[in-house]
């Protein structure tokens, strides 16, 4: 028996967005990518109630990752101390729609590393690959406040991705994309009122809320994922309901924090395979936050990827 569609009529619509910017726009993008769109939930509805398909941004570490577990190290051996090319790897091997270039080397614990080192990183990268750039900060704020309006600079009229902003931390790098023509992303520790506070907070300070992407903390698969999603599917809920502080596209981290999780990563043979089983607990993660309405998703393992992408284009035809 066909499962019957989901036909609800809703107030709102999630906002659509365009990242990147090719020569006729004044940046030097080959290609561009166009999230949110939705008007009904994921599954709902007819196919162009689905909006925009979503995109998978792969991780470049502008330093060497020395924390990565083999299996998933072992998938950029020869390019892991080169981002520029670990970049040209992700878009021509795996397909990435974007490339979220993490400065994770210039937080005071695991590098310290200068403007210079992140400003030469950003141009090596913009250089090799010709998908739009998603620029993320190490987490420290008083690094990122310091480093990450040179990177801004440094990747002006691109039309990028920059953040995260946080409720304490948002006006250094909220003036800095609303300067230099950048998206921003917002971010809440999975709290759907911190998350719209967010919002409204960097409106106040005239950026449009055309402009912004949402991010609430991700859980992985075993490690708080029920209640990441029930949040994102709030936050997506909301947005159809007709709340423009809310009506933002959404990211979500399936990569890193799937790799955190001692399952994805350890040996243990009565659990299978570890080459498999960490791609596959990658992807989980990632599906089961599409499906809450994620219009973008951070993954690492080209296999998880693969499986991933295989997903989007079975369900947003």
């Amino acid at each position: 028996m066909p499962v019957p569609e989901i036909t609800n009529s809703f107030a709102g619509s999630v906002n659509r967005v365009t990242l990147g910017a090719t020569k006729e726009s004044g940046g030097t993008r080959t290609s561009t990518v166009t999230i949110g769109g939705s008007t009904n939930v994921v599954y709902g509805g007819s196919s162009s109630d689905a909006g925009q398909k979503p995109v998978i941004a792969m991780d470049v570490i502008d330093t060497r990752p020395e924390t990565w577990p083999d299996v998933l190290a072992q998938s950029y051996e020869g390019v892991l101390d080169s981002p520029a090319d670990w970049a040209k790897k992700c878009v021509e091997e795996s397909g990435a729609d974007m490339i979220c270039l993490t400065f994770d080397g210039i937080h005071p614990d695991t590098g310290d590393k200068d403007g210079g080192h992140a400003v030469k990183v950003t141009q090596d990268v913009l250089a090799a690959v010709g998908v739009p750039l998603v620029l993320w900060g190490c987490g420290n704020n008083e690094k990122d406040n310091k480093i990450l309006p040179m990177v801004s600079q440094a990747a002006k009229g691109e039309n990028c991705l920059i953040g995260p902003v946080e409720e304490d931390n948002y006006k250094s790098l909220t003036a800095i994309a609303l300067a230099d023509g950048h998206h921003l992303i917002t971010k809440a520790p999975l709290d759907i009122n911190i998350a719209k506070q967010v919002n409204i907070l960097t409106s106040d300070m005239g950026f449009p809320l055309e402009k912004i992407v949402t991010f609430q903390a991700t859980g992985a698969l075993g490690y708080g994922i029920e209640y990441a999603y029930s949040i994102q599917e709030r936050q997506r809920m909301a947005a159809l309901g007709g709340d423009k502080m809310m009506a933002m596209p959404a990211i979500c981290d399936a990569g890193y924090e799937s790799w955190r999780v001692k399952e994805a990563k350890m040996d243990a043979e009565q659990w299978g395979p570890v080459d498999d089983r960490g791609p596959m607990w990658e992807a989980a993660t990632a599906i089961c936050l599409l499906q809450a309405g994620v219009d973008i998703v951070r993954m690492r393992h080209p296999k998880a990827v693969a499986t991933v992408k295989k997903f989007i284009n079975q369900i947003w035809k």
